[in-house]
């Protein structure tokens, strides 16, 4: 008995030294990174909450009270107006190729592996390609534009990328380049579905419209829920293509400066690594908040099988 109990000890050092050197080290450190003053090339200097006062409060002008940090404001913003054009847009779209897919049709696989693909296209790969097809001048879609719209109703394209009222949408349409991803999740949802509750609804006379609304929908809520926390915080968490496609600056007018993008910006670029570190852990605080409200949210409308 103890020869085994030595022999798991020994197994599981290896992921405690792990454990702490590499995650719950790094967290302490950015707690107290974030209640000093550093700067990488010289020691930490404490300041207590200042971080967090220059972060979340404000400065008194003439005019009146301003934040201190109106960029994070402005990031939080963009980040709000993606999710509450992407997430449901995403959803959308993800469960209409599923609801297409989950037809009994030859070569079915073929279909549902042609839209999964994207989706596992390296994001890099993906943020390289997008701005080529939104180019205002000779991207593929622009191009499309004006051989069609533009000369059917004389409607010039939109500049995309470059324009700041665009340049959020753009980005709602390269999210749903991974569309596909989603797909696979509804998709096994719907095949989840009883057969038996769709033929009973037939035989009560219920339409497609019907079917879909109070059967399939219901039956997917706890999918639809899985979808919209993790969409939610992916939003939040968004980086690498607005990154790769607008650079540190965040597009026109810090018009898709998003939060981890400021956060990189004040780390690497700037070498606030207390300020960064703060405002590492106010996104943190905010996730964990949407997400708690979430939770609580889904128990009215969430419907597991057999469950509540």
């Amino acid at each position: 008995m103890q020869g085994e109990m030595r022999a798991g000890y020994l197994f599981a050092s290896p992921w405690i030294a792990g454990f702490l050197g590499l995650t719950a080290g790094p967290i302490l450190a950015s707690i107290f990174f974030s209640l000093c003053d550093y700067d990488v090339l010289h020691p930490p200097r404490w300041v207590g909450l200042q971080n967090y006062r220059e972060l979340l409060g404000s400065r008194p002008l003439p005019t009146g009270p301003v934040p201190s940090d109106p960029i994070f404001w402005k990031s939080l913003v963009n980040a709000a107006v993606l999710s509450a054009m992407g997430i449901p847009l995403g959803m959308l779209v993800s469960l209409s190729l599923a609801l297409l897919l989950n037809t009994r049709v030859r070569g079915m696989h073929f279909y549902r592996t042609l839209y999964y693909l994207p989706s596992i296209t390296p994001i890099l790969a993906v943020a390289m390609l997008w701005p080529w097809i939104l180019n205002p001048e000779y991207g593929v879609i622009n191009t499309v534009w004006r051989a069609t719209i533009g000369a059917a109703f004389g409607i010039d394209p939109p500049n995309w990328l470059q324009s700041e009222a665009w340049s959020k949408p753009s980005y709602v349409l390269i999210g749903l380049w991974g569309a596909g991803g989603g797909m696979i999740l509804w998709l096994a949802g719907l095949q989840g579905i009883p057969q038996h509750l769709y033929e009973a609804a037939e035989i009560d006379g219920a339409t497609a419209w019907h079917r879909l609304r109070h059967v399939t929908l219901p039956m997917l809520t706890p999918y639809i829920f899985f979808n919209l926390i993790m969409g939610t915080i992916g939003s939040l968490q968004r980086f690498t293509d607005v990154y790769v496609i607008s650079g540190p600056s965040g597009g026109p007018v810090d018009s898709t400066m998003v939060p981890v993008l400021l956060l990189f910006n004040n780390a690497f670029q700037y070498f606030k690594m207390g300020y960064a570190s703060a405002l590492a852990w106010v996104l943190f605080v905010i996730v964990l908040v949407l997400t708690l409200i979430q939770l609580w949210g889904g128990r009215r409308w969430v419907h597991y099988e057999g469950g509540r």
